[in-house]
C-alpha cells in the first residue's frame, strides 16, 4: 500500500520524539499531524467533521488523558481506527493493557524507525480492510471484472445468495478476499445483520482467544470487566476470519466446537453462550499442506471448506487490467478533486505484461501514485515505477541466456558446472521464493515445490540461513 495520501496523527508530549516520527513518516510519503496531548487531537477531530486519520501513534503516559483513554475515546465512534501505542515502560502489564484496550500494536521506546514504519504500513492495510468489511460508513468498494476467472467468482456469489453455509475464500494477498466476503454478506439472507471481521494473524496468540470468545471480569490480570468477543458481536450475522491458516492449534479446537454446536464459554466464564453465526474464512496459505503437517486440524478444514471460492490473481485476469485502471483513475480523481487522467496504449501494454506480485492492491496503489505524480493528463511509460519498466525490458528467453553463460564458462576452461552454476541457480530461486513469501519458510518451500526440511537443508548447504 502506498503511503501517498495516507494520514498519520502523532500524539506525544515529548516534542523531540514527535519531531523524529514526523520526519521519518513524511519521508515515506505520509501526511503527518502532531499533537502534544490526546485532548488536542480529539479537539481537532471533533472540530473538523470528516477529519479522520488512517493511523494514530500515541504515547501512553501524558499529561491529562492517557494513551489508553484516547484509544477508548476513539473506538467509541471509530471502532476500526488502528492505534499504535508507544511507551518507554516496556512491561508486560502495559503490553497486555494496550491490546485489551484495542490497540493495533504496542511499541517500546526506544524503537527502530524501520520497525515503526512497518507497523504503520500494516495498520494502514488493516484500516483499509476494515473499511471494506464494516462498510466504512460509506459506499462499499466495487468488485469489477469481465474475465472468465472473475465471472466464475460472481457466479458462486450469486448461487450463495440464498445460502447461509460456511465459506472458505482462498487466494494470494491483494486479490480481494475481503471484497468477496463483503459481497457474500451483502447478498445473503443475513444482509441486515452485523458482519464482524477479525484478522487472526494480526492479534497475538495469547490474546486471540479473548478477542474471539470474550472474557469475564477477573479472568486474568487486567480483565477489569466483562468483554464481549467477536462471536457474540456477530450473533445472528456473519464473522469474517481472515488469515485463518495462522490460527493457533488450541483455538482451532474451540472454533471447531462453536462451528459444530454453536456454543462456547467466555474465558474465565461458567455460563455457556449460544450463538448463531455464519463463518466466512479466508487464507493465502495451502491449508492441505498445513493439514498434512499437523499444523491445521483436518476436521476444522472440512467444516470451513463447505463452499470454496478462489480469488484469481491479477496474472490470471490480465484482460481486466484496463477496466480496473480506469476505475481507480476515476476513483482517485474524485477523492482528490483533481483532473481525471488516462493511460496511453503503451502503458496498458506494459501493465498487462507485468506479473503484479501484489495483485489488485498493488495495481490500485500504482494508479493512485501515478494520478498524483504523472506530470501530464496522459500517463506515459516513463511515468511508471522502475520495477515495471525493468520487468518489461527483461528477456523472456532466460533459458537461452543461461545456455550462453554456460557456453562462455566452458570456453574459458571451467568444469564441474553443476556445482558452480547449479548452486547459484538454486540460490536465486530460493531468494526469490523467500522474498515473495516475505521470509516465511513454509510458504517459500511450497512455492519451490519442496518440503520445509528440504529448504532448511538447502539453506545450510548454500550458507543462506
Amino acid at each position: 500500500m502506498s503511503a501517498d495520501n495516507r494520514t498519520v496523527w502523532v500524539v506525544d508530549d515529548d516534542a523531540s520524539i514527535a519531531w523524529v516520527l514526523e520526519k521519518a513518516l513524511s519521508r515515506e510519503g505520509y501526511d503527518v499531524s502532531r499533537f502534544d496531548s490526546a485532548e488536542a487531537m480529539l479537539a481537532e477531530m471533533n472540530g473538523q467533521p470528516g477529519a479522520r486519520p488512517d493511523v494514530v501513534l500515541s504515547d501512553i503516559r501524558m499529561e491529562g488523558m492517557s494513551g489508553f483513554e484516547l484509544v477508548d475515546a476513539l473506538h467509541r465512534d471509530n471502532a476500526e481506527l488502528p492505534v499504535i501505542i508507544m511507551t518507554a515502560y516496556g512491561d508486560l502489564d502495559s503490553a497486555v493493557d494496550a491490546y485489551r484496550h484495542g490497540a493495533f500494536e504496542y511499541l517500546t521506546k526506544p524503537f527502530d524507525i524501520r520497525e515503526m514504519l512497518t507497523l504503520v504500513e500494516r495498520a494502514c492495510h488493516q484500516g483499509a480492510a476494515a473499511d471494506v468489511t464494516q462498510g466504512g460508513g460509506g459506499k462499499p468498494k466495487t468488485m469489477l471484472g469481465e474475465s472468465t476467472a472473475m465471472q466464475e467468482v460472481f457466479r458462486i456469489i450469486g448461487r450463495l445468495s440464498s445460502s447461509e453455509m460456511n465459506v472458505l475464500i482462498r487466494g494470494e494477498s491483494g486479490t480481494g478476499k475481503e471484497l468477496v466476503a463483503n459481497a457474500i454478506q451483502r447478498n445473503s439472507p443475513r444482509a441486515d445483520k452485523p458482519m464482524i471481521a477479525i484478522n487472526t494473524a494480526a492479534i497475538p496468540a495469547e490474546l486471540l482467544e479473548s478477542e474471539l470468545f470474550g472474557h469475564e471480569k477477573g479472568a486474568f490480570t487486567g480483565a477489569h470487566g466483562r468483554h464481549v468477543g467477536r462471536f457474540e458481536q456477530a450473533d445472528g450475522g456473519t464473522l469474517f476470519l481472515d488469515e485463518i491458516g495462522d490460527m493457533p492449534a488450541g483455538l482451532q479446537t474451540r472454533l471447531l466446537r462453536v462451528l459444530s454446536e454453536g456454543r462456547f464459554y467466555r474465558v474465565g466464564g461458567r455460563e455457556e453462550v449460544h450463538v448463531d453465526v455464519r463463518v466466512i474464512a479466508a487464507t493465502n496459505q495451502n491449508l492441505e499442506s498445513l493439514v498434512a503437517s499437523g499444523a491445521f486440524r483436518n476436521d476444522l478444514f472440512h467444516r470451513l471448506n463447505v463452499i470454496a471460492i478462489h480469488t484469481p490473481t491479477l496474472r490470471e485476469r490480465r484482460s481486466d487490467i484496463p477496466m480496473l485502471v480506469n476505475h481507480f483513475l476515476q476513483q482517485t480523481a474524485a477523492e482528490l478533486g483533481g483532473e481525471l487522467k488516462q493511460c496511453s496504449a503503451e502503458v496498458f501494454e506494459i501493465m498487462q505484461a507485468y506479473d503484479w506480485p501484489g495483485n489488485v492492491r498493488e495495481l490500485e496503489n500504482v494508479v493512485r501514485r501515478l494520478t498524483v505524480l504523472a506530470p501530464s493528463k496522459t500517463i506515459q511509460p516513463a511515468d511508471l515505477p522502475a520495477e515495471m519498466l525493468q520487468a518489461d525490458s527483461r528477456s523472456e528467453d532466460w533459458e537461452s541466456a543461461l545456455a550462453d553463460t554456460a557456453s562462455d564458462r566452458l570456453r574459458s576452461g571451467e568444469s564441474r558446472l553443476m556445482q558452480s552454476m547449479g548452486a547459484r541457480f538454486e540460490t536465486a530461486l530460493i531468494r526469490a521464493a523467500l522474498a515473495h513469501s516475505r521470509g516465511h519458510k513454509q510458504k517459500a518451500a511450497e512455492l519451490l515445490g519442496w518440503g520445509r526440511n528440504t529448504l532448511t537443508r538447502k539453506l545450510r548447504q548454500l550458507h543462506l540461513d
